[in-house]
């Protein structure tokens, strides 16, 4: 299992390293055209509202509350009995996702002043966040469907084309950028029609797979089909638990406000670098493992469950610690490598390095939460990641005010990423209470091994790297340099994981013992 398990997360990896690179350099276009002002922050909270939702739909609650569901009916059900299901809560999803697109739109001044209320203040920007957010609110509805096609694809262990669909919404707003904001009174509005013409883009691209499968959906209402109730009693709490990060982050942005102009931009682009590891392997892990515990529940086979649950959270180690030490050290290199021109300053680039460092200290607990969430929803267990959520939210909201006076923003991004690590450790220690999880043998020389091997890595980075090699403007020689540090970082961890005796059959055997 733990191979498969390996290759398709590979496979889906690979797929969001593609859409991720494009992020960057979407995120280095808008740097270089746009800058760091007032319409920025206005479209960075105008466009982290359907962004959210989208990690929400797409990565967090929807997934958790259909896949379980859909694999249920794919292992125990006929096929007629499974395209009655799809059918039903294709058609129930797309009644619900309109009305709440409508509302959006129509109630877009009230949440710009819920998610920003600093932007009461400057009226221009207040008006110009809710105009753009009136654009940009659709995308939930497109997104969603999306989300849900790619839910069924999942399951049938189609990995690839969910993967890659992201890749079109960085097409469509790097088009936007380049030939629309030229044309537009206020460019920056270009960035939003970006993003709706995504949202119809990447549906369009999902549905020739779903055809070939025969699984195209037949819009149908099934409010009192069984399998709907399901998703439905699954959803509501999914959202909350699934999605305590993404919330935690929208209370960073909603305090940052508050801040001096820049705040909320900065804060977008240090969570954007923290995006790549996450999103190539946390969010990549999630999406495999999801399918994987789902049947192991669904067949009863508690044994697979426990050892699909270990050799993730293995990987997540193994990855997540270098990933982390490799982001707070270069923090400034990366922002300055991808950002630093134009209108993106040298003060810029500092002051988003800090909350770079702070976010990227809970890359660690953001992925752990990704991986030991389906340990919960898989099983139909809603209720306890919601509880702990709860708690970590209380957790990071009162971090967030004892931390925002003396660091700023920095000190936002710093209590989310303790707030993550707080969830993170609730939720592990429930699953080897309840004896769901039960690690196995090897895990403290494993621990001992990739520690050795990222504190040699971080020593090696610690005395090699120039401190001030980042401010040359030279845009070649900082992307040379770059790539030469994270090259040099990841041979000497990997030189040390080999040297300590670590090897990839350690992780894909069924034993790792």
């Amino acid at each position: 299992m733990s191979r498969q398990l390996f290759k398709s997360t590979v496979v889906v990896g690979s797929m969001t390293l593609i859409s991720r690179i494009l992020g960057f350099f979407r995120d280095m276009l808008i740097a270089h055209i746009f800058g760091v002002d007032s319409s920025t922050d206005a479209f960075f909270v105008a466009f982290k509202i359907p962004n959210f939702l989208r990690r929400l739909f797409a990565e967090g609650a929807f997934a958790h509350a259909f896949v379980p569901v859909l694999s249920d009916y794919k292992e125990r059900g006929s096929n007629i009995a499974l395209k009655q299901f799809i059918d039903r809560t294709a058609g129930t999803l797309s009644v619900f996702l309109l009305l709440i697109t409508l509302i959006g739109v129509i109630a877009a001044p009230v949440l710009i002043m819920l998610l920003a209320p600093g932007f009461m203040w400057q009226g221009s920007q207040y008006e110009l966040s809710v105009h753009l957010l009136q654009i940009t609110f659709p995308y939930l509805f497109f997104i969603a469907l999306v989300a849900f096609s790619g839910g069924i694809l999942n399951a049938h262990r189609q990995f690839a084309i969910p993967a890659l669909t992201p890749v079109f919404l960085n097409i469509c707003m790097i088009g936007a950028a380049i030939w629309l904001a030229p044309l537009m009174d206020e460019p920056v509005t270009a960035l939003a029609w970006g993003v709706f013409a995504a949202g119809i883009v990447q549906l369009l691209f999902q549905l020739p797979v779903l055809m070939r499968l025969g699984l195209m959906p037949r819009l149908k209402l099934g409010f009192n089909d069984p399998g709907v109730k399901r998703i439905i009693s699954l959803m509501l709490p999914a959202i909350f638990s699934v999605s305590v990060t993404q919330i935690n982050l929208l209370l960073d942005t909603l305090v940052a406000s508050f801040l001096t102009v820049g705040s909320v931009s900065w804060l977008y682009y240090s969570d954007r670098l923290v995006e790549f590891p996450l999103g190539i392997f946390g969010i990549a892990l999630a999406t495999v493992i999801l399918p994987s515990l789902s049947k192991s529940h669904a067949t009863k086979n508690t044994a697979a469950f426990s050892s699909a649950l270990d050799w993730s959270l293995r990987l997540v180690v193994l990855v997540g610690l270098p990933a982390t030490i490799g982001l707070v050290m270069l923090a400034e290199p990366m922002l300055s490598t991808l950002f630093q021109y134009n209108e993106f300053s040298v003060d810029d680039v500092h002051l988003a390095g800090q909350s770079l460092k702070a976010y990227s200290l809970g890359l660690l607990g953001f992925i752990l939460i990704k991986v030991l969430a389906p340990g919960f929803s898989s099983r139909g267990d809603m209720k306890t990641p919601v509880r702990y959520g709860s708690y970590s939210m209380i957790v990071s909201l009162g971090l967030n005010l004892a931390l925002v006076f003396p660091m700023a923003h920095a000190g936002l991004a710093l209590a989310t990423s303790l707030g993550a690590f707080f969830n993170a450790a609730l939720l592990l220690k429930k699953l080897r209470n309840d004896n769901i999880y039960q690690p196995e043998n090897g895990w403290w020389l494993f621990f001992a091994r990739v520690s050795l091997a990222g504190g040699v890595m971080a020593a090696g980075l610690y005395y090699f790297v120039d401190p001030i090699w980042w401010n040359d403007w030279n845009a070649t020689m900082r992307i040379i340099n770059l790539a030469k540090w994270i090259g040099l970082g990841l041979i000497i961890y990997l030189a040390t994981l080999l040297l300590t005796g670590l090897r990839l059959k350690h992780l894909t055997a069924q034993s790792h013992g």
